[in-house]
């Protein structure tokens, strides 16, 4: 088990109903992140409309997630 500290953004943020959070998480990866924090706060947008970054560097959904890192989740943004 490892403490993670999660940031929304935007719509993530609404839905969470808060900016960031602690969370206690077994966790592999930013997509395991992500889908732990989609259901607990009833968000329905796939990963692959959405951005992440770990420790304030974008990454990658595969990419691993480790005992006391910042993941930052960012919903799709409408441009044009």
């Amino acid at each position: 088990m490892k403490t993670i500290t999660v940031r929304y953004f935007a719509m993530f943020r609404e839905h969470a109903g808060l900016s960031e959070e602690m969370l206690q998480t077994d966790a592999a990866t930013a997509l395991d992140v992500f889908e732990q924090t989609r259901s607990r706060h009833g968000s329905s947008e796939p990963s692959g409309h959405c951005k992440v970054a770990i420790n304030d560097e974008m990454a990658e959904w595969t990419c691993d997630v480790n005992d006391g890192d910042i993941v930052l989740l960012f919903p799709p943004v409408a441009g044009g």
